[in-house]
């Protein structure tokens, strides 16, 4: 069977993308890295994929001045040319209009650093210390036009130790996005995973939903 091509996009140091490529070394994972795109041509992510072998492309949204649509088309054209099968977002900071996420219905992905619907938006580690949550994580769902909506595919909780900050606690659910990507990536492309309007049935799913969950001891 023919892996799912992964076309990633990042703005930044691109750390679940790195995460994304080592999966996809493995023979065995279902999906490859076929394009890493970003918005800025000085995003690291960009250098982890050219050591990794992974075509680049650069589509800078400041070339393209209150035309956003002349953006997302760009990125668009250059995802379809390298035959990208699932569109993964890893850090790409910039909201992505209506017309770019029905073209991609169903196959754009976004991990975001919180349990989802809570702590929707920025500061979501800051915020989960104030609320004094005692169990955070990260989500990854299929992207609807809202910001950090759309339906669930796979979670990752863990603790809030006492003494956490913000720094403590960020470090914490990043290791355990770079568990869940490639295990949400893994569902999808073995076909495990259900899209059914708003919500996502996993096959093989148990009572304690440990086929699209991790949980780390929470001790």
């Amino acid at each position: 069977m023919a892996r799912l091509r992964l076309g990633v996009l990042v703005s930044g140091r691109g750390s679940n993308l790195q995460a994304l490529i080592d999966a996809a070394a493995d023979p065995a994972f279902p999906a490859e890295v076929a394009l890493v795109l970003s918005n800025r041509a000085d995003a690291h992510g960009l250098e982890r994929a050219t050591a990794a072998g992974v075509a680049t492309a650069v589509v800078d949204h400041r070339a393209f001045p209150g035309d956003k649509r002349a953006f997302e088309g760009a990125m668009d054209d250059a995802l379809r040319a390298a035959n990208v099968d699932l569109v993964c977002l890893a850090g790409f900071m910039r909201l992505l209009s209506p017309w770019f996420v029905e073209r991609w219905h169903d196959r754009l992905l976004n991990i975001h650093p919180s349990l989802l619907p809570s702590f929707k938006g920025l500061d979501t580690h800051a915020r989960a210390l104030a609320a004094g949550v005692r169990v955070h994580g990260c989500t990854v769902h299929l992207v609807r036009p809202a910001m950090d909506e759309g339906p669930i595919l796979a979670q990752a909780a863990v603790p809030v130790l006492p003494g956490d900050d913000e720094r403590s606690l960020a470090e914490r659910v990043l290791a355990a996005e770079h568990r869940l990507y490639p295990l949400a990536v893994r569902l999808l492309a073995e076909g495990r995973a259900r899209v059914l309007g708003e919500r996502v049935e996993i096959d093989g799913d148990g009572p304690d939903g440990s086929t699209a969950l991790i949980v780390p001891a929470l001790r």
